[in-house]
């Protein structure tokens, strides 16, 4: 069981990573509620964050409106679930599955710069198309 997600839920991401301002744009658009508040860690001297400026850029952290902070794939689902997303929370906890996807996550955070531009254009266009099919704040999913 994992804690309780107080809105709204504060986001540290990387803004000059093409990959997570897309996927952090489709959770926005998604976001009929409110829920989230993003917050671009990127400039050189950010130290507003819930952690040093370094470990924010290594991986997305959130923090909730009662404090708690969750990084990496928690981070994640606790955006997804603010978002009305499926999180995936059921395979995640899977005692094989969870740290898989911690490393995989660790992988894709570390080199998401040299991800080939095809499929940052991929995952962005299936960011904008879920922007799109949010108008109004009714989103299918």
């Amino acid at each position: 069981m994992h804690p309780a997600v107080t809105y709204p839920l504060t986001v540290y991401y990387d803004a000059t990573c093409a990959l997570c301002t897309a996927e952090m744009n489709g959770m926005k658009a998604r976001d009929a509620a409110g829920h989230l508040q993003l917050v671009d860690c990127s400039p050189p001297g950010f130290n507003a964050g819930p952690a040093p400026r370094e470990a924010l850029m290594t991986a997305i952290h959130a923090v909730d409106a009662a404090g708690q902070v969750f990084a990496g794939v928690p981070a994640i689902r606790a955006c997804r679930d603010a978002v009305g997303l499926p999180s995936g929370s059921f395979l995640l906890d899977l005692p094989l599955v969870a740290p898989l996807a911690d490393r995989a996550y660790a992988v894709l955070a570390r080199n998401r710069y040299r991800l080939p531009r095809w499929l940052v254009t991929l995952v962005a266009g299936k960011a904008a198309r879920s922007s799109a099919s949010c108008a109004g704040g009714n989103c299918r999913i």
